[in-house]
């Protein structure tokens, strides 16, 4: 029976000049006044293989710390250690505003990009996202910014997060630039892009799928999953973490790195965005890329989730 193998190769970012890793590190923990710790977590990703970083300018107040300070963190590493901004494709996002909550005007746009730049300390953002779609601004203005901040070389390319397909689409229809990214939650138990066409759409656009949480929110992890409690998701995340470690003890790793895995066999080319601060966790995401599946083996796991037989 043919297996469904994994690459570590860098590959495209979509339609753009980026390479990147086939995991992605996500940066909303990244937080504190250590920049010595903070630069060793950075390190720890790229020595597992990860050149692709995900923040934005919201991380910082999950954290009890003000809007921005995830950014502002890597300011300082990058001022610590230049070297490392050109090792690094730098993704960041922005449009939510606090108490707005969702503000992509032109006016906001312009000044969040700016102000995420002054933050970092970077005269180009990679990768920039509209965090959330704002429906209060039409796709028309929208685009028109964000090609002018392309044009300025402020952003090296646009993405998305969080977007339904037919928000993707209608955005795409006013770039100039190419839409290269879309960002949903994806994971064993975030089933959604598989069924409402986010996944199809980014196929059919040639666009990167940079998955969040593909752990489950932490639920994904090698901790107990509570046998001894009894609501249906309860069950399901028992049922699916059965599934997930009998298939990774096949190849001495994780759970989360058979997560990892599955994400990755999908023909999208989905990147898991690894959320840990943890340097030996960032380092265990490596593993994913000794895991295979048959499609017996992947559906399988997809069955133990939806908790039913599939058509």
């Amino acid at each position: 029976m043919s297996q469904i193998a994994l690459s570590p190769n860098r590959r495209p970012l979509g339609k753009s000049e980026f390479q990147v890793s086939p995991l992605a590190w996500g940066m909303w923990r990244f937080a504190g006044d250590d920049v010595a710790a903070a630069h060793a977590r950075c390190e720890a990703a790229l020595a597992a293989g990860i050149n692709f970083f995900d923040t934005a300018d919201i991380y910082g107040p999950d954290n009890d710390e003000p809007f921005g300070a995830s950014e502002a963190l890597l300011g300082r590493v990058f001022k610590a250690a230049p070297a490392l901004r050109g090792q690094i494709v730098l993704a960041s996002k922005g449009g939510i505003s606090m108490g707005v909550p969702y503000d992509s005007s032109p006016e906001y746009l312009v000044a969040a990009i700016d102000a995420s730049l002054t933050r970092i300390g970077v005269e180009r953002i990679d990768l920039w996202q509209i965090h959330r779609p704002d429906m209060l601004t039409h796709p028309a203005d929208v685009a028109a910014t964000l090609d002018a901040q392309v044009q300025a070389g402020k952003i090296g390319a646009v993405g998305v997060s969080n977007f339904t397909p037919a928000q993707t689409r209608a955005l795409a229809a006013h770039l100039k630039a190419p839409l290269v990214s879309t960002q949903p939650e994806f994971s064993v138990l975030a089933l959604n892009p598989l069924f409402d066409g986010t996944l199809d759409l980014a196929m059919e656009m040639g666009q990167a799928v940079l998955g969040w949480s593909p752990l489950g929110q932490g639920r994904l992890g090698d901790g107990d999953p509570r046998p001894g409690r009894k609501t249906s998701e309860d069950e399901r995340l028992i049922r699916v973490k059965a599934a997930l470690a009998a298939h990774g003890q096949k190849f001495g790793v994780s759970i989360a790195a058979t997560v990892y895995a599955w994400v990755l066999a999908h023909p999208a080319g989905i990147t898991p965005i690894v959320g840990s601060q943890n340097p030996a966790r960032i380092a265990e995401a490596a593993d994913a890329f000794k895991v295979t599946f048959t499609r017996a083996e992947w559906y399988a796991i997809l069955v133990a989730s939806l908790g039913e037989n599939l058509p």
